[in-house]
């Protein structure tokens, strides 16, 4: 006869193990809605926190760091491993600036030949390194003048002719192009081929930088009191006022310890830089305005186009290039 009360007792342990594991399956699930919950609840709160930072600053900060971040470092090894990779870095950034600017004035109505465009600014850059400085000014002229017969034999064969004033204007504007980008930015590559001077250029960047930095936290934090409200009305003198003790600090700080020169070439590096990346700065939104754009593209999200990132870094070219003549005491090369 079967023993019922061992059978009993089997079935009770049988029930309290799928009990057991019943509740270990409860507080599991349990756990991963609660981790689930915070999940959500840290991202909700993340993404109040970006959507703040982005209204009160205009752009993605996170992602305007990383995109600053990837494209200095790429700048950074190509500046100091191998000089050349420099000269194609530039080169590479010209073209995407020129294309985007050359776009912009064709949305306003100016015919402009980005591939003539393209091709001119490069070999203009690229001359900046691989022949003497001299030739550069040939280069320009040579490239105007081949954008002008370009433009002109395009005319041409078009089947809409167009005002002769507006043709004066397109030439204007594709020139304009080559000396704004082209020909200043082939400063930076000139000083890179001078004797340490990827030195000079690193510094200049790195104060050009420290100068935008400087304007926008000062200015986002302290700005009252617009600079040119009809040009550009976000920037204050408060503005003006950070970027001015970060660009000094800067200057002096890598006069001493990178070029090895007195600290009175860093105030004067530093100044020097801060007018012109504010007039840079100036001009880009003064062009903006008169094209009625906000940025110039949408291809570096959080900071516009390449020329938003240019802006005060091409006429802050030559003066580097200047002061490197007037302090360096090196011999010029080519």
């Amino acid at each position: 006869m079967p023993d019922t009360d061992d059978d009993g007792s089997g079935e009770r342990r049988r029930r309290g193990k799928r009990g057991s594991r019943d509740d270990i399956s409860a507080q599991l699930r349990s756990r991963r809605a609660d981790l689930e919950r915070q999940v959500r609840a840290t991202r909700a709160q993340i993404d109040e926190a970006n959507t703040r930072m982005e209204a009160r600053a205009g752009r993605n900060l996170v992602l305007a760091t990383l995109i600053g971040l990837g494209l200095g470092l790429s700048m950074l090894f190509s500046l100091i491993v191998v000089k050349e990779l420099f000269v194609l870095f530039g080169a590479a950034i010209v073209a995407f600036t020129i294309f985007e600017l050359a776009h912009a004035f064709r949305r306003a109505g100016r015919a402009i030949d980005v591939w003539p465009a393209l091709i001119g600014g490069v070999a203009i850059v690229v001359s900046g390194y691989f022949f003497d400085p001299a030739s550069r000014w040939a280069m320009l002229v040579g490239v105007i003048v081949f954008i002008i017969a370009w433009r002109l034999v395009a005319q041409m064969a078009h089947p809409a002719p167009r005002r002769v004033l507006d043709v004066v204007r397109d030439l204007a504007a594709a020139i304009f192009v080559q000396v704004y980008v082209s020909f200043l930015g082939s400063f930076a590559v000139i000083l890179v081929r001078q004797p340490e001077g990827q030195w000079w250029t690193l510094a200049f960047l790195i104060i050009v930088i420290a100068v935008d930095i400087g304007a926008y936290v000062s200015g986002l934090n302290f700005g009252k009191h617009p600079m040119a409200p009809l040009i550009s009305p976000k920037k204050t003198w408060e503005g003006l006022a950070g970027a001015a003790v970060a660009a000094v600090l800067a200057g002096i700080l890598l006069s001493i310890f990178m070029l090895h020169s007195p600290w009175w070439v860093g105030l004067l590096f530093g100044l020097a830089l801060l007018g012109s990346a504010t007039m840079g700065d100036l001009t880009e939104s003064l062009i903006k305005r008169d094209l009625g754009i906000k940025d110039m593209s949408s291809w570096l999200p959080g900071h516009g186009g390449f020329l938003d990132r240019l802006d005060s870094i091409l006429p802050s070219a030559p003066v580097a290039f200047a002061l490197y003549l007037l302090f360096s005491g090196a011999p010029i090369a080519g």
